[in-house]
Order: C-alpha cells, then structure tokens, then sequence
C-alpha cells in the first residue's frame, strides 16, 4: 500500500532552508577566520569602508549562491521532476511558490552583494553610496554589470514564478534562472590570469553543474521529507541529471583549478589549500551519491537520510567555494604586461604559417564546450538508439562531427588562435562558424534525435522532457524565428550591424564580447540553415523550391557585404589592431581587403553545398511520394486511375462529334 503524499507542514522547508543557511554562513566565517581572511582596519589615514562591508561582501555571495541553488532546484523538481500535466499540481504547486520566495531571497543577496561591491571599490560604509556611484559599476566594470543581469534574472524569476502555474511557462524560467547564475561567471579569477576564454567558460560550466545538482538534491530532500509517492519517479530522473551534473562540475573545476593555480607550485598557498578541500569534497560527494542511490534501488529505502546528509554536505563545499573565489590565486595580475596580451588573454602568437593555421592549438573555452557537449550529448543518443535496437543513419551522424571539427577549428584550432590577431582570419572563421559548419550541424538532425531520446511521459498525461522540447518547437516564439524572413535578417542583418557599427571592436575588446560573437555567429547559421534544409521537425516546413528561393535571395546581400568590405577606406576595428602592434600584416587596409575577398570567395562553397542538400531532398520527397502514391493503389487497387479514366470517358461522351 503506498504512502500517502503530504500536503501539510508548510513550515518543513522553511525550517530546513534556514539550517542550510546557518550551516553554510558558520562555515563562511570559520573559512574566513581559517585563512586569516578576516577584516583589519587600513592604515591611518586612508578610507575604510567598514567591518560590516567586508562581511557583507562573502555572506552575501553565499546568501545569492545559496538562494539561486535553491531557486532552481525547486524550479527543476515541479517542472521536470515531479509527473504533472498542462498545469502543476500537488507538491509541484507548494514546490513553484518556494522557488518565488526563493528568488525574492536572490535578488535581495544579489542587491546587497553589489551595493557592498560599491561601498567596498570606494571605500566609504553603504550609507555615503550614492544612485551615481552604483550607476557606474555597472556601466564601468564587469562584475557590476554580472552582478546586474543576475538581479534583474532573479525578479523576473520571482515576479513569473508567482503568477503562474502553467509547466510550458515555468519551464522557460529554469533557463532564465541559469542565465543568471552563469552572468557571475564571467567575472572573477579569470580577469586577472591568462587563458581568460578558458579559465572564464570553465568557471561559467562549473557553477551552473553545481547549482543545477546541488539545486535539485536540496529540492528532492524536501520532497523526501514530504513523504511523496512520487518520489521514486523523481529519483530515477534525478540521478541521470546528477551524473552529467557531476561531470561537467568535474571536468570544469580542474580546468579551472589549473589555471588559477598555474603549476604545481600553486598547491602550496592558501587557494591551493582550499582546491584541494574542495576538490575532496565534490570526489566524496560523487562517490556518496553513487552508493546511497544503489542502496536506495536495492532496498528502496534511505532517501531521506542521505538526502539531507549530502545537501549539507554540498552547502559546506559551497561556503569552501565562496572563500575560494575571494583568495588571491598564485597566479598574479603581472602575468599580462603587454597591450597585446591583456586584449588577447595570452602572447600574441608568431606569424601565422599553413601548418600553425591547419594544426595549431589555442584553449578557448567556447569552443571547447560547444564541442565537448555536443559530442557528449550525441553519442549519449546514439547509445541510447543502440540499445533500442533502433536505427539511425550514418550520413547524419558523420555529418554532425564533421560540423563539430569545423567549430574546433575556427575556435580552438590553428584558426581559432589567430582568428583575433589577423582580421583575414577573423573572417575566415567568421565564414567557418556561420556558413559551413552549421550545414553538417543541420544535417546531423540533433532535434530529431534528441525528440527520439528523451525521456517520455511516466504517466498518460504528463509533460516530459520530450514532450517540451516538442512544445518548444512548435512554439510561437519557433514559428517567428523560423520564418524564412526573420531567420535570413538575422542570418544576414547581422554581418552589416557588426561589422559596419562599431560593435565588432567593442567586442573584441572583451574576453565575453569574443565568445557571444563566436555564439551568435554559430546559432545565426544554424537557424537559417535549419530552415533552408532542416530536416528536424519544424512549425512550417517549406517546399524545395521555397527554400532554393530564399537561398537564391540572400545571395546577393552576402556578396554585397563582401564587395563593400573589399572597397571600403575605413579600417574596422582600426585602434584594436593597432593596441595589438603585431610584427606581420601591418599593412591593416590591406589585410581587411583580403578578409573582404576570402568572405566572396567562401560565400560560395555553401551555396554549392546547400542546393546539393535541397536537390537531394526534392529527389527524397519525390520518391517518398511515389511510394506513398504507390502503396495506396493497391491497397484501392487502382481506384484514383479508374476514377480519371471514367471522367476521361465522359469527357469523350460528352464531346460533339465531327462534321
């Protein structure tokens, strides 16, 4: 007989919260206090914010880690968790409202962070900061305008999360939560060491896996507690997000740990300390969480117990983390001295060689996680067709890496590691990432196969991870951005707003500005080869001769960008390649001329592949439709042919005969 779900004590969550948080802001000051981290006073004379502010600054950034953590969790459990239907029901409901007292939470720890930031930048106590100085951080530094984007993510979290109960709409809560979380990440220890992409797209990873896993562990904690009859079902779905969690937080935090460190020699001083606790922490928090959920398939008992026990376990390691993040790495902010290397991040590289351009290597971190979860990711699939005993056919498999090394390349290749120093490069990765890759990307059909793959519904009813991503691609927004129109603006519009404003300078001029150029520059061509020739399920799918037509009419916008690129006086970017003062291709005009002539020459080998694609695809459907034409004549033995030959017979009745 099973257990009946509780929907009384209100008051457990609350109550289990706050001991997280007691526990977490103990081990916050015991940390600070351990690493002589405390607050002293300046030396006479200068300006002091205060004690209050330079206890303000760690506890606070527990508090919106720790809030945030919660926020998604609890999102994660209603929405994808617990089985509901079109709307959220039973503990679902109680678990959404939570999550909106949650992010109240966050945005309030957010808000105190950043004005304790301010205080703490100009040295004066909370009360002697005015609107123009708070202003200022986040239109100056990027911590503030991180610290902005994560306030305004968490109000919009709490203010949509109150309001509605609907799972479509809760769904796209949990990403704009995580947006928020990650907006953080590009702050931080990678600021002041070298391999800034890498070091910042790590930091980024590791924190969305751990508020991700640790999110909904805490969540689930209380569902346990709650005694729910649909926890078993939120466990088996549970632990399979936890492994790709603990991974990624893996992976991420020894890439990270690397760079902040250095070398060995790092391990030494007091963050080295600190990485190796954390370190033990996340391998004896995987290992326990590998044990406890055998022994809860085996006996099918014991959640609540290790439940509980692992989220304090995991709010201690994120109280470590918080001190970790405000301990001086071994890696000190001399490591970069010249102009070149604090735009580039690194030495700027020699002169560019075929095999340095075809072979070389430069750790940028966008790229390595587009490929690394995109290669995860599908084979994940491919596993799963497998042991289906379903089929899946080759070409798109090859296709789709094939597309994921052209994206290695452009971005940590030998192309990558000069696409910011050479503006002919700049461009030849430029026409790589948005023009051929997403070709073999598109054709990989990786919609198709995760629609194949994802978990479907546990109950008739119930909205799935499948079911949502169904719903997501036949949503109003998928049917404005699919529109041929808006996909081709997007696709094309984009290259005139970039290159032609000075939007392009501005982003090279910022480790993230780089890595958001690369994204769109990928997504952009990847939506408007999706619909010229997707072959994933889309809101409306075109006719061939459709698709060859707006491939035809983006043609000649491409080729007059190129054409004015190549005839244009004025240097892009002129001042940034200039800071750079490279010993080859000085001569900018002339380099911009040959990035404008490698644009025209490139902008033809897509058109070439893509009518392949769409005649390939005209030939299929054609044939297709002859089969399908095929089997229904003889399943009506020929009824729609008798059919025409009898009106043609009355036609001929019908008609005078000759004089």
């Amino acid at each position: 007989m099973s257990v009946p779900e509780r929907t009384a004590r209100p008051g457990v969550a609350g109550l289990g919260l706050a001991g997280l948080v007691g526990v977490g802001l103990i081990a916050v000051v015991g940390l600070v206090v351990g690493t002589g981290a405390t607050p002293e006073p300046p030396p006479a004379g200068l300006p002091d914010p205060g004690v209050f502010v330079a206890w303000a600054l760690p506890i606070g950034r527990f508090l919106s880690h720790l809030l945030a953590t919660v926020t998604v969790g609890f999102l994660l459990v209603a929405v994808v968790l617990l089985p509901s239907g079109d709307r959220l029901e039973g503990l679902a409901v109680q678990a959404v409202r939570i999550a909106s007292r949650a992010a109240w939470g966050w945005f309030a720890a957010v808000a105190l962070f950043y004005w304790a930031n301010v205080a703490d930048l100009y040295a004066r106590p909370l009360s002697d900061v005015g609107l123009g100085q708070l202003v200022d951080f986040a239109s100056v530094f990027a911590t503030g305008r991180g610290l902005l984007v994560q306030a305004i993510a968490a109000l919009v979290v709490a203010l949509w999360s109150h309001w509605t109960f609907s799972v479509r709409q809760l769904a796209i809560c949990v990403p704009v939560a995580v947006v928020g979380v990650a907006a953080v990440g590009l702050t931080g220890h990678s600021a002041s060491a070298g391999s800034h992409m890498l070091a910042t797209t790590s930091l980024v990873l590791h924190l969305v896996g751990v508020v991700v896993w640790v999110g909904g562990l805490i969540a689930l904690a209380w569902v346990a507690l709650r005694r729910s009859r649909r926890l078993d079902d939120a466990v088996a779905r549970y632990s399979t997000l936890a492994a790709w969690c603990f991974a990624i937080v893996a992976i991420s935090g020894i890439i990270s740990a690397g760079v902040n460190l250095g070398s060995f020699g790092g391990i030494d001083s007091t963050y080295g300390a600190l990485v190796i606790v954390k370190a033990l922490a996340l391998v004896g928090l995987g290992a326990f969480g590998v044990a406890q959920r055998r022994r809860l398939r085996l006996q099918s008992a014991g959640f609540t117990r290790f439940a509980v026990s692992e989220a304090v376990l995991m709010t201690l390691t994120m109280a470590v983390a918080v001190v970790l993040g405000r301990t001086a790495t071994p890696v000190g902010e001399d490591v970069l001295t010249s102009p070149a290397e604090l735009l580039l991040g690194r030495e700027l590289p020699p002169e560019p060689t075929v095999g340095r351009v075809l072979v070389g290597f430069y750790p940028d971190g966008i790229g390595l996680a587009v490929v690394a979860l995109g290669t995860a990711l599908y084979i994940t699939g491919l596993v799963m067709m497998r042991r289906r005993h379903d089929r899946w056919p080759v070409g798109r498999t090859i296709s789709w890496f094939f597309g994921l090394a052209i994206v290695g390349w452009a971005t940590f290749g030998g192309l990558g590691a000069y696409s910011s120093v050479t503006f002919s490069l700049h461009m030849v990765s430029h026409m790589m990432l948005s023009m051929i890759a997403p070709i073999f990307l598109v054709l990989g059909a990786p919609m198709t196969l995760a629609l194949r793959t994802l978990p479907g519904p546990r109950r008739p009813g119930e909205h799935s991870p499948r079911s949502l991503l169904r719903d997501a691609l036949h949503s109003p927004v998928s049917k404005f951005y699919t529109n041929p129109i808006v996909a081709a603006v997007i696709f094309l519009g984009t290259l005139y707003a970039v290159y032609y404003s000075g939007l392009f300078e501005s982003m090279m001029r910022t480790h993230s500005g780089h890595a958001f150029m690369e994204l769109h520059f990928l997504i952009s061509g990847f939506l408007f080869y999706y619909v010229i020739i997707g072959i994933d399920p889309s809101p409306k799918r075109l006719s061939p001769l459709a698709r060859f037509g707006v491939l035809m009419l983006s043609v000649p916008f491409h080729a007059f960008f190129s054409v004015a690129l190549m005839s244009s006086s004025v240097i892009i970017a002129e001042s940034y390649y200039q800071a750079l003062d490279r010993p080859y291709a000085t001569d900018l005009a002339q380099d911009q001329y040959l990035g404008g002539g490698i644009a025209w020459a490139m902008g033809e080998v897509p058109l070439l592949l893509v009518i392949g694609a769409i005649f390939i695809q005209w030939f299929r459907s054609d044939a297709r439709e002859a089969t399908r034409s095929d089997r229904a004549a003889d399943r009506d033995e020929d009824a729609a042919l008798a059919k025409y030959n009898a009106y043609l017979a009355r036609l001929e009745d019908d008609s005078p005969a000759p004089r």
